[in-house]
């Protein structure tokens, strides 16, 4: 039997974790793994040039560690220490300045007025400060580095996962409150409705000549469209199949999410049916707390 307060692990699709690494002879690099929510897995790398034959790898790496998410990895590569080598490569700036001065000829013959360039944007042209003996690391040493960032990356989202289920624990809890006290109500009202439906046959039979059966048929028909005994127990059937989710644990959002959607389905004909205030205003309630509940689903991988 399933403890209804125990949850196994879940895991967020939201989560970030970076790792750094250098080869000992000059390079260095900064791996960036981000992920946020998403109906599927969604995998995009940012790779620098040259490296391009690190797609399959890491894909199949991503791809064995997540289900789902809209996940991107980057990568970062530089000189060790952070610095840019000798500094600004002289030929690389000749060649730019030549450019730029090229381009305000052109811009000056044709009567178009341009800004100056500032030293700032001349130095952020790509590749000006790379230096022309940079090179590119070993992709082995590069994928060494996959195994211990997805285990960092993970540990943030299964901690945020650990609260996620409190959250969802508590708003099913919530929920399962509500399915009983509209249960006490369908329940209360039951007998007075009961009396209602007499007095208006004993009404009709008195004022006119109607047949007995047919009238007795119609209002059983009638009352079994505002019986909501069968909603209420699909609805707790549903608090019993997400709290075995939560207990279960593992990559369980998208049967969370269908079965969000279940539950809106059950509430919305409780309120159809309900014919009374008190049990309509419960149903309004149990609907808001099913809307909450599957915002935080969203979340769950």
């Amino acid at each position: 039997m399933v403890n209804a307060r125990q949850t196994g692990v879940i895991t967020s699709m939201t989560g970030y974790a970076t790792r750094d690494g250098a080869d000992g002879k000059g390079l260095s690099w900064s791996w960036e793994l981000r992920a946020v929510n998403a109906r599927g897995l969604d995998l995009r790398f940012r790779l620098p040039d040259g490296l391009g034959a690190l797609d399959a790898p890491l894909r199949r790496a991503l791809s064995a560690a997540l289900t789902r998410g809209s996940v991107s990895l980057s990568l970062r590569v530089g000189r060790e220490g952070g610095g840019a080598g000798d500094g600004i490569d002289d030929a690389r700036l000749s060649h730019a300045l030549a450019q730029v001065l090229r381009i305000e000829a052109a811009a000056m013959a044709m009567g178009v007025a341009l800004r100056p360039a500032s030293p700032a944007e001349i130095m952020g042209l790509r590749g000006l400060l790379d230096g022309p003996e940079m090179g590119l690391p070993d992709p082995e040493m590069l994928l060494a580095d996959i195994d211990p960032l997805l285990a960092a990356f993970n540990a943030m989202r299964q901690a945020e996962g650990a609260a996620l289920a409190a959250i969802l624990l508590a708003q099913i809890d919530h929920m399962a409150t509500l399915v009983d006290q509209a249960d006490a109500l369908a329940a209360a009202r039951a007998q007075p409705q009961a009396a209602r439906l007499r007095m208006a046959a004993q009404s009709l039979l008195e004022g006119a000549e109607i047949d007995e059966a047919r009238l007795l048929q119609e209002l059983a028909t009638l009352a079994l469209k505002t019986d909501v005994t069968e909603e209420i127990d699909r609805l707790r059937a549903h608090v019993s199949a997400a709290r075995a989710l939560l207990a279960q644990g593992g990559a369980v959002g998208r049967k969370l999410d269908f079965l969000m959607q279940e539950f809106n389905r059950e509430a919305n004909t409780l309120c159809s049916k309900s014919q009374d205030h008190a049990l309509t205003a419960v149903g309004l309630d149990l609907k808001l707390a099913i809307d909450q509940t599957r915002e935080q689903v969203q979340n769950v991988e």
